[in-house]
């Protein structure tokens, strides 16, 4: 019996030996610890906080009828055509539905674009023409460059420059924006026939062109890209 409350006695000291030391190591719970760790929680939430919007792009935002445009809206605009002018009155329409439309931008990509159709028209090249003029237009093209081929007859082109792009006209057509241009530019050019000799123009002069091209956008679309829809070729 004695053996039997010493071992009795001896392992009730040791297991409150032990408890005192796991009660340090491992404290107490005062309420404020954190919760158990839940990997499929954790792993959305440390991709939610790192995941950055990198593809995210603001578009600028059309403005609502009866909205009024902020003081400077239209300050580009009247520093390009005089302020109560059609022009003027055209331009801030576009504007007014299609917020990024700024003129000088606008003349800029217009002349880089007139450039390269000149150039796809003179080279048959209907690949670059389809994504630059309207379906009608480029009809039009597409027939008078078939025609050239079928008489094997081919254009020399060599494009020397623009001298003068002015915006002449500016108007909302519905939801599209018009904007027409009077362009004078140099251009070499000269038509030859099967036998290469020259029909049309001279491959060795310097040629005043006058161009009144306009060109179109749907405003209502996120394509941003405009595209010739009228060509007219001045005296």
């Amino acid at each position: 019996m004695g053996f039997f409350d010493f071992g009795t006695i001896f392992f009730l000291i040791a297991a409150v030996v032990i408890f005192f030391q796991l009660r340090n190591v491992l404290g107490r719970r005062t309420g404020s610890e954190r919760p158990p760790f839940d990997p499929y929680t954790a792993a959305r939430t440390d991709k939610d906080a790192t995941q950055k919007p990198e593809n995210v792009v603001s578009l600028p935002r059309k403005r609502l009828p009866g909205e009024q445009a902020p003081a400077d809206a239209y300050t580009a605009i009247d520093a390009f055509a005089k302020p109560d002018t059609d022009l003027n009155k055209g331009l801030r329409a576009i504007k007014d539905n299609d917020p990024s439309f700024d003129p000088k931008g606008f003349v800029d990509g217009a002349k880089m674009a007139y450039e390269m159709i000149v150039m796809a028209y003179a080279d048959g090249d209907r690949k670059t023409l389809k994504n630059l003029l309207s379906r009608e237009v480029y009809d039009g093209f597409v027939a008078a460059i078939g025609e050239r081929e079928a008489k094997s007859e081919k254009i020399q082109s060599s494009f020397v420059g623009i001298d003068k792009a002015d915006i002449v006209s500016a108007e909302m057509k519905g939801g599209e924006a018009h904007v027409t241009l009077r362009i004078i530019s140099e251009l070499i050019s000269a038509t030859r026939d099967k036998a290469g000799a020259v029909i049309d123009g001279d491959p060795e002069t310097v040629a005043e062109v006058k161009d009144v091209w306009t060109f179109a956008r749907d405003t209502r679309s996120r394509d941003p890209n405009w595209k010739l829809v009228a060509t007219e070729e001045e005296d």
